[in-house]
Parts: structure tokens; C-alpha cells; sequence
């Protein structure tokens, strides 16, 4: 009678294979149970896994297997987490590998101990109040600040001057008291709700004992915020826990210090912007329950929570919330997916909501609850479409004369257009030379402050050219206007007035964005000039006039999303326009006035634009009507991504799967490599992640596979 086979801990290792890896428990030690942390011999590394299951050997004997080497933390992920995992895996098609990335921070990737952080917060001591500092001027001013309560300890050192050094001997000296997370300010009840915000509450707050997803659609300066917050309060009050989620962007101080304001609870903080010992920091406090409010970006959907009663997803619409490499997961849909897990509501909240969530209201899977009114005495700015036809600067006639009017009135004036640099063409007027990436398919930014150009895909640049390269001639002129140039444009037309660019090049420092926001709260009249920094969430009251510039490109992209993302973008900026007491306009300048797109958006009523653009989705077979996979390969060479592309083809097509393709990607060449992909489309979506999911191996095991970089994205967002 043969022996019953050894059971084996079947880990996820980090690494770009399809499958987990087999292993023996430590010599003399019981298997880890699922969800522990465990150091384990790969190959001739030593790597961090996760246990995700208990199994028999696959393919391989039990004495051919390597035991694991150290058990780091012995069920560290609870089963909830390791199941939400899974079904990412299988339905977004990515290694299991990756759930080390996305359920662990960086700090317990690795074997080695992580030094601690530094605290994040001090207050002064008994001691340190009675303290003799009269030769240590450092000191003294610590304490005079500390006097007035708890301070953050980047804004002690700060104000102080005092560095590190000085804070610790404070501290080793029992003069000062470390800190988690400074306290927050006292509850604030808030402004009082309107009807329609009281009913959205009251649907909310009905539904928090079990699961209901919400797309709480209200247009700008509606109050969505005010409605999520005193939803979360209740929560808290239950004792649970509070995960927001918002955009990398919108992720401001602004948003939270309104949340612990109105919560009275700190709340902790987890993006890519924070250092290792931060992000750890926010994670265990998220899995032990001491963090009751936790905002934070995509990848904090993915957080240990002890208690959760309540998800949010806030700019719901936000491309930000799709990974872009590795686990390419959506953020939103995964947080969905987490709280009907864990039988409590989640709110999705835009005021220009996704194609995706007005489907899923239509399929009745998500409750729609509007807000159509602005929140207290502020109205919707005034529309108007202007035709740029003739106009030979970006800064229209009709746009220079409501500038004048709104800054002379005392008003603030935003100006949106999403490129930066000084010109998105460099080009000779004698022989017609462009300045071209050489490693990608599209121009090189001009950028005139640092006289170079650069190439916003790859990120390459070149010093600016002082004769053409191909005929000599120094005649290059610039065409077209970044927002360095408008911002050169607006401060000749308006030499008295205040102009400040906001973008990447111009907001490079942490806390620089940060401090221009708090400048324009104070409502002297000044001029804005920006991207996509500009146009998500910010409350910026003293702004009466808003602008977007240069629609046109995205009424003829071959992306079947542009039409979308117009009318998202448009309708966000124009709601910065009078969010205070006084009246806001918006302009929107184009060369196409007729257009039907612009004709419907000019109505300022977002869903109404939405609706016949998610009818020619359904007639078109598109998403959201349908499932759309890409597989994506890229080269240094064209024919080996088609190559394999082809091959791959003739794996994945089948009775229920339409495969298109190869194609070429709209950005066809991009850091060097020519990109090409094949689509893959259903009518069912769990049809579609099953049926690649099911070849994935056999892909891997393509000879033209070694040649080309590839990865499966499941529905994309970007061509």
C-alpha cells in the first residue's frame, strides 16, 4: 500500500512565472499555515514568498523539493485578502508572484529587519516645560513652538531650524514625547446638508450592515465629500474602519485635513509618495486596527483591515486607479469587489462618473444617487463655446476680454491645458524639419526656460538646436503653446497680475503645490496656468473664470475613450469656476464650434453628454458592453513583436473569442521598442480572463516569446 503523498506549501515568489512554486516546510517545523511570510530558496537567490495554499507536490517528487528556509511571519494575511488575490490573478491574468508586491510594503519584501522610522510627531513633556535651555537656543525654540501643542516633526524642524540631532537629545533626555500621528483638530459637524445630500446619506447609511455599491453622481461643488464624511462618521462610530481611496493628484493636504476635521480622527496616509517606513507604518496600523481612517491611492486597496465597515473611491472616474505595469488591476473595481467580500457599502463618488459605473447602474448593479445642485449659494458657471477660427494666439480675443473683466472684479482665473513645455513642435520654416524623438514615434517637447527638448514618453532630451540640423537654417520656429509659453503669453497681457504655472516642471518640490494652493485660498486675484494638476477635485473658491484650451485633438483620436475623457476633462475644470459666493464662467475655445460632441458638452450637463456615447459603445461592441483583453508585445525590432503575436493568435482564439490583430500600438515606437498588440474581445468577462487564463503557460512556452517583451492587460484603458 503506497504511502498517502506529503503535503507542500505552494508559495508565490516574486517573479514573472505563471504558477507557485512548491515547498517543504522547514526541517523539524509543521508547514506555515496560508498567508504567512516565509524566506525561500530560489534558484541561487533567497526571496520573500507568501504561503497561498497547502497541496500535493505538482510534477515534481517531495524529496526533489527544497525546503523553505525561515518562516518570517506565520499568517500574516488573513483568508479574505489571500481569496481577493486570487481572484485578481485569475480575472486580471498576472503571475501569482505579484501578490508579494501588492499585499506586502516594501519594508517586509525583504528578510533583513527594517529600522524603524523616525516619530512622526512630538509634544513637549512635563520635563520639558520645566527644563533649564538657557544654553540651548535650538532647544528653546522647540519648546516655545511645542507650547502651543503637538507638531509634526517636518513641520517642528521647520519652524525651528532645529535639526534631527537636536530632536533626539530631546527626546533621549525625557523632554520630549514621540508621537504616532499628531492629534487631530476637534470634530467640525460641518456645513448643514441639503435635501438631495440627505437622502443620498440616508441611502448610504441604510445599507451599512451588508453590501451595496453606490455611485453617488453629483456635479461639482455638489457636496459628494460632505456625504461621504458624515457616512464615514457614523461607521466610525461603530467602532469599524474607513478606507478612502483617491487619485495620486487629488490626494492633497486640502482633502486631508477636511477629513480628520470632519472625522476627528487622524488619518493615515498610504501612496508612493512616502518613504518605506511610512508606508509600513500605515499597514500595520491598518491591519492591528489603530488606523480607523486610512486615504490613500490605488494600492491601499490592497491594505490589511482589522474592522472595515466602509470603502470610498473618490474621482471614481480617475484613470490613475488602472495600473499601468506589473498586476495591471483596477482600483476601483477592486475595492468593489472587497467590500461586497466584506458585506459593507462602498461609495463611488465623481461628478463625471465612468462609461464602466453608468453601465453598471443601467445592469442594476450599482445604485445611482445624483446630486443636480451645487451645495449652498454657489451655482454652476456660465458655458460658452468660443471659435478660435482666425485667431493666431492661444489667448483668444473673447478669452482676453473676460480675463480683464473677471481679475478687474477681484476674481481668480484658471487656465487648463494639458501640455507642458513651452511648444509641442520645434520645426525649420526653410526645409520643414520637426524635432522627432529618435526613440519613440512623436516630437520632442520644446522646452525654452531650460533650453532643451524632451521627449514626454521616454523621457530623453537634447539641448535646443540653434540651426536646423538638416538644412542649416536658423529659422526653427516653435509651434503651438505649452503652458510655459501661455504663462509667458498671460504675463505680458497682464503685467500686474500674479501668474503661476502648475505642472510637473514647475511644481517639482514636495510641498511646493502644497503651499501655491494655500497662497490662492487667501482670494487675491492671480491668473493659473496648468495640466491635469489644475483639473481634479482642488476647491479653489476664489476662482470665477475657468478656460480649456485646445480641445481638438481628442474630437479625432483613434482611442475610442477620447470622447469620454473630453467630457470628464471638460467638466471638470469648468467646475472650479465659481464654487464661491460669486458667479463663475467657463470657456471652452476650439476651432470646431459645430461639432456634435462639443454642441452636447456645451449644454454643461455631464451625464446627458455620457448617454449617447454609451449607446455607440453597446452598438459598436465596445466597453463597457463587452470584455476587452490586450495582449501587448513589444521589441527593438517590428517583426518579432508581430511574430509572436501571430503565434500567440493561434493559442487564444476559440468559439466565444474574437481576436483582432496584430496591431500596431497608437504610440507605435516608445523608448526604442515598436509595440504592437493583439485585441481580445467577449460578451462575457469571466469567459475571457478563464479562456487566456487557461494559456498563459502555453504562451510562455512560445520560441517567440523570448525574443519581445510582452503582458496580458485586461480592460485596458490605454491603445
Amino acid at each position: 500500500m503506497s504511502a498517502p503523498p506529503q503535503t507542500v506549501a505552494r508559495v508565490a515568489v516574486p517573479v514573472p512565472l505563471p504558477r507557485l512554486f512548491d515547498y517543504l516546510p522547514v526541517p523539524d517545523q509543521q508547514l506555515p499555515p496560508p498567508g504567512s511570510r516565509v524566506l525561500v530558496p530560489f534558484g541561487r537567490r533567497r526571496l520573500v514568498g507568501l504561503v497561498i495554499e497547502h497541496g500535493e507536490p505538482e510534477g515534481q517528487a517531495p524529496k526533489g523539493l527544497r525546503p523553505i528556509e525561515r518562516v518570517l511571519d506565520e499568517a500574516l494575511i488573513d483568508t479574505e485578502l489571500l481569496e481577493l488575490i486570487g481572484w485578481c490573478a485569475r480575472y486580471y491574468v498576472f503571475p501569482p508572484g505579484e501578490a508579494v508586491n501588492l499585499l506586502l510594503p516594501g519594508a517586509l519584501r525583504r528578510s533583513r529587519e527594517f529600522r524603524a522610522p523616525p516619530p512622526a510627531a512630538f509634544e513637549l513633556t512635563e520635563a520639558g516645560r520645566q527644563a533649564d535651555l538657557a544654553r540651548a537656543p535650538r532647544q528653546v525654540e522647540v519648546r516655545e513652538l511645542l507650547l502651543e501643542g503637538p507638531l509634526t516633526r517636518e513641520e517642528l524642524m521647520t519652524r525651528s531650524g532645529a535639526g534631527a540631532e537636536v530632536l533626539r537629545r530631546m527626546s533621549e533626555g525625557g523632554l520630549l514625547r514621540s508621537l504616532e500621528r499628531p492629534p487631530p483638530p476637534p470634530p467640525n459637524a460641518g456645513p448643514r446638508l441639503n435635501a438631495e445630500q440627505r437622502s443620498a446619506l440616508a441611502a448610504v447609511l441604510r445599507a451599512r450592515r451588508r453590501f451595496e455599491a453606490f455611485l453617488l453622481a453629483g456635479v461639482t461643488g455638489s457636496g459628494k465629500t460632505e456625504v461621504y464624511l458624515q457616512a464615514a462618521r457614523r461607521v466610525l462610530a461603530a467602532g469599524r474602519q474607513v478606507l478612502i481611496l483617491a487619485p495620486e493628484i487629488g490626494l492633497t493636504p486640502q482633502l486631508v485635513r477636511r477629513i480628520e476635521s470632519r472625522l476627528g480622527e487622524p488619518a493615515y496616509l498610504y501612496h508612493s509618495g512616502l518613504s518605506e517606513g511610512e508606508r509600513l507604518a500605515c499597514w500595520q496600523a491598518a491591519r492591528s486596527g489603530r488606523a480607523r481612517v486610512v486615504v490613500g491611492t490605488r494600492s491601499a486597496v490592497f491594505l490589511p483591515l482589522a474592522r472595515p465597515g466602509m470603502f470610498i473611491v473618490d474621482e471614481e472616474h480617475d484613470a490613475s486607479f488602472k495600473q499601468g505595469d506589473g498586476a495591471r488591476y483596477h482600483g476601483r473595481d477592486v475595492a468593489v469587489l472587497r467590500a461586497r467580500s466584506a458585506r459593507v457599502p462602498v461609495v463611488l463618488g465623481s461628478a463625471t462618473p465612468s462609461l464602466e459605473s453608468l453601465f453598471n447602474v443601467e445592469q442594476d448593479r450599482y445604485r445611482m444617487l445624483r446630486l443636480s445642485q451645487r451645495a449652498g449659494e454657489a451655482r454652476q458657471p456660465r458655458w460658452r463655446i468660443v471659435d478660435q477660427r482666425g485667431s493666431r494666439s492661444s489667448l483668444s480675443p473673447e478669452l482676453v476680454e473676460a480675463m480683464g473683466r473677471h481679475l478687474g472684479e477681484g476674481g481668480q482665473v484658471l487656465i487648463y491645458r494639458n501640455r507642458r513645455g513651452y511648444a509641442p513642435v520645434l520645426m525649420c520654416s526653410e526645409c520643414g524639419w520637426q524635432a522627432d524623438c529618435q526613440r519613440c514615434s512623436a516630437h520632442m517637447t520644446f522646452h525654452q526656460a531650460v533650453h532643451s527638448l524632451q521627449c514626454h514618453h521616454c523621457g530623453s532630451q537634447r539641448p535646443e538646436p540653434r540651426r536646423c540640423p538638416d538644412c542649416g537654417s536658423p529659422a526653427l520656429v516653435a509651434l503651438g503653446a505649452g503652458t510655459e509659453r501661455l504663462e509667458e503669453e498671460v504675463a505680458e497681457r497682464f503685467p500686474d497680475v500674479p501668474v503661476h504655472r502648475v505642472d510637473r516642471d514647475a511644481m517639482g518640490g514636495k510641498h511646493q503645490f502644497r503651499r501655491l494652493l494655500e497662497r490662492v485660498g487667501q482670494g487675491e486675484p492671480c491668473v493659473l496656468v496648468g495640466t491635469q494638476m489644475l483639473a481634479k477635485g482642488h476647491h479653489l473658491p476664489g476662482v470665477t473664470l475657468a478656460a480649456v484650451l485646445d480641445v481638438d485633438q481628442a474630437l479625432f483620436s483613434a482611442d475610442f475613450r477620447s470622447p469620454e475623457r473630453l467630457g470628464q476633462t471638460v467638466a471638470q475644470v469648468a467646475g472650479r469656476a465659481g464654487r464661491g459666493d460669486r458667479g463663475g464662467e467657463f470657456l471652452l475655445l476650439t476651432r470646431h464650434p459645430e461639432h456634435p460632441l462639443l454642441e452636447s458638452l456645451g449644454r454643461g450637463d455631464y451625464l446627458s453628454y455620457a448617454a449617447p456615447l454609451l449607446e455607440e459603445r453597446r452598438q459598436a461592441r465596445l466597453p463597457p458592453a463587452s470584455a476587452l483583453a490586450l495582449l501587448r508585445a513589444e521589441a527593438h525590432d517590428a517583426q518579432p513583436a508581430r511574430r509572436f503575436l501571430a503565434d500567440a493568435a493561434g493559442l487564444l482564439g476559440g468559439r466565444e473569442i474574437e481576436t483582432i490583430g496584430p496591431l500596431p500600438a497608437i504610440l507605435t515606437r516608445r523608448s526604442g521598442y515598436w509595440r504592437f498588440q493583439l485585441w481580445l474581445q467577449c460578451d462575457s468577462r469571466a469567459v475571457l480572463s478563464n479562456h487566456i487564463s487557461a494559456r498563459l503557460a502555453a504562451i510562455h512556452e512560445l520560441k517567440s516569446a523570448r525574443r519581445v517583451r510582452w503582458h496580458v492587460d485586461v480592460d485596458p484603458l490605454d491603445l
